[in-house]
């Protein structure tokens, strides 16, 4: 059976090395409260033990048996209701939640941790979570006082888990044609109808009740996405005393049968004139759902993370033990009838592929995370304002470049597999599957990255993008001197030259030219996510440069930083030809030609 070991070096690397975040903490009042390297190193380790002994063990059963419907009802995979749990008890919902509700407080940079290992022991079941504290930040910013004390705290420690409600059969992405309808009722609440599809986890048997953020237009509610407003809808409704009364008419029309993350339950829901109460203003609900979308895209990333590294470990376990030919060299294991298959450089390249991914990925989004941080927690109006800049711009990257990689990289660890990565049991077939719906739900890839050269980039004329370019300049000229960096510095200089330039082209073409934007965008986003890459590794290199020779890991750092520059980093090149492509060839054809 696949297995899963949490990578608690790395992360301690990225949090306490490159990114110093102990002192980021240490010099915050709000965080020095609630976080310091013990803390962070006990939550760590904990979560490791939850991800490996209790989480992993159930990944393979899950996606055999799925979550089952009758009735209305939904039955989660064996084990789940049980782990689910173990979870609660150990007060990790709460882990980022608001202190003055039964939250912890923790820094969205050990969250993002933890929720990598959640994840990629199992993101069937690290779904529930996710989706909850999603439903969580949105209350807690947007939320009367009086719904935050009778909700958070049940939330927060998992006795009512969350779940978000925007999809409806006829649109996705375009949430302003949306159909479901919230009546007033006399006592101040709302009555909300209408279906909605693609709810993750929207009904299960792993708790008693289920706390629904629902997406409904009021009856004179303005058109498009200007008329929309969000309210809280319980699967069973609260009494003025905390305990549950009467069922909601929220019921679960049916489940989907998916290509992968089968063991979490996506759901159909039906709102029949459920009571429900509005968070926030009325026709103000995309921004109050935009609230959480920010941590929830940064998760995603994560979510693929943790997948990828999972097919990772396993493809290195078995390019040790599966022996097949000899190395070019010579043999390498005289006493065996053949060599293991990590000599040979293919191996060789799909494995170090799959590691620059992961790694490069985890100090992104590690890097990432520092910002939702400083825009939540810093006291300093500057600080905050150029925080805010950057999640913005970062997020759709976060969120896009990294699920792309995560499903290259499972691809290239069921390569690694041959014929076996072909079959059930083995476990690199479920990657896969799993790792798909990461580049789909929370806003598809093509539209993340939309977001980033339209809205994030064109829209203010360069301004968030030249922010990042300038801290990378600025780093890059606090190196010129390290002659041992010069081996990252050059390549860096390189693709972030490049990518400024590649920015200028875009803006300018989309002034005559309104498909341009749309032409360019993948390509684009995956040059941005390349030379992000290389920043992150220049940072980790540097650090293992000052630790080279202490111990094999620093060494390793370095193997992988120089494999991701000489044999990753160049694809920017050719994607920046394909950008600089145009618009027109995919125009050429009129719809009725295809």
């Amino acid at each position: 059976m696949p297995e899963y070991t949490a990578p608690l070096r790395d992360m301690r690397f990225l949090l306490n090395e490159v990114f110093d975040a102990p002192k980021m903490w240490a010099e915050n009042p709000r965080l020095a409260e609630v976080v310091d390297p013990d803390t962070a190193d006990a939550i760590l380790e904990e979560a490791g033990k939850i991800s490996s002994q209790i989480l992993a063990p159930l990944n393979r059963e899950a996606d055999e048996v799925g979550s089952t419907w009758k009735d209305g009802e939904v039955t989660s995979p064996p084990g789940f209701k049980e782990a689910y749990a173990t979870y609660s008890e150990g007060g990790w919902g709460g882990l980022g939640g608001n202190p003055e509700f039964g939250g912890m407080g923790m820094p969205k940079m050990l969250v993002g941790q933890v929720e990598e290992m959640i994840q990629g022991s199992n993101i069937s079941f690290g779904l529930a979570p996710m989706l909850t504290a999603g439903a969580c930040l949105s209350l807690n910013a947007h939320g009367s006082q009086e719904l935050k004390e009778k909700y958070l705290p049940n939330m927060y420690s998992g006795v009512w888990p969350g779940a978000m409600d925007l999809t409806e059969p006829h649109c996705g992405t375009d949430l302003g044609i949306i159909r479901t309808k919230a009546e007033p009722n006399a006592d101040g609440s709302f009555a909300v109808s209408g279906t909605k599809i693609f709810i993750t986890w929207g009904e299960h048997d792993m708790a008693e009740n289920i706390i629904h953020l629902v997406l409904a237009k009021l009856p004179d509610a303005p058109a498009g996405p200007k008329g929309i407003s969000l309210f809280l809808v319980p699967k069973f409704l609260v009494n003025e005393d905390g305990s549950l009364g009467e069922r909601n008419p929220v019921n679960c029309g049916s489940i989907e049968h998916k290509m992968g993350i089968k063991g979490s339950a996506t759901c159909v829901m039906n709102f029949d004139g459920a009571k429900g109460w509005l968070i926030g203003e009325e026709n103000k609900g995309l921004a109050a759902m935009f609230t959480m979308m920010n941590y929830e895209r940064v998760a995603v990333g994560i979510q693929g993370l943790g997948v990828a590294e999972n097919s990772y470990q396993n493809a290195v376990t078995y390019a040790n033990d599966r022996i097949q030919s000899r190395a070019p060299t010579g043999k390498q294991f005289p006493d065996k009838a053949a060599d293991p298959i990590i000599v040979h450089p293919d191996v060789r390249r799909m494995l170090l592929t799959m590691r620059a991914n992961t790694e490069g990925s985890r100090a992104f989004s590690t890097y990432a995370s520092k910002w939702l941080d400083l825009s939540k927690f810093s006291d300093d109006e500057e600080t905050k304002k150029h925080a805010e800049a950057m999640i913005s711009l970062l997020t759709p990257v976060v969120k896009s470049f990294l699920t792309d990689l995560a499903l290259e990289s499972a691809v290239a660890g069921q390569q690694v597999f041959g014929g076996h990565g072909f079959i059930r049991e083995w476990g690199q077939e479920q990657h896969v599957r799993d790792i798909r719906i990461t580049q789909i739900y929370e806003g598809t890839n093509g539209i993340q990255s939309l977001d980033l050269i339209g809205r994030k980039i064109a829209a203010n004329g360069g301004a968030f993008f030249k922010l990042y370019a300038q801290e990378i300049n600025e780093y890059v000229a606090s190196q010129e001197g390290n002659a041992k960096m010069a081996e990252f510095i050059n390549p860096l200089k390189a693709a972030l030259a490049n990518l400024s330039d590649l920015t200028e082209w875009v803006m300018e073409k989309a002034q005559s030219n309104a498909n341009e934007i749309g032409a360019s965008s993948v390509e684009y986003l995956q040059v941005f996510g390349y030379t992000s890459f290389a920043y992150m590794y220049a940072m980790m290199a540097e650090k293992a440069l000052e630790k080279e020779g202490s111990e094999p890991y620093y060494a390793n750092k370095l193997a992988t930083a120089r494999f991701f520059t000489k044999r990753l980093l160049p694809r920017y090149i050719s994607l920046s030809e394909a950008v600089k492509g145009g618009a027109d060839c995919l125009y050429e054809m009129t719809a009725d030609q295809f």
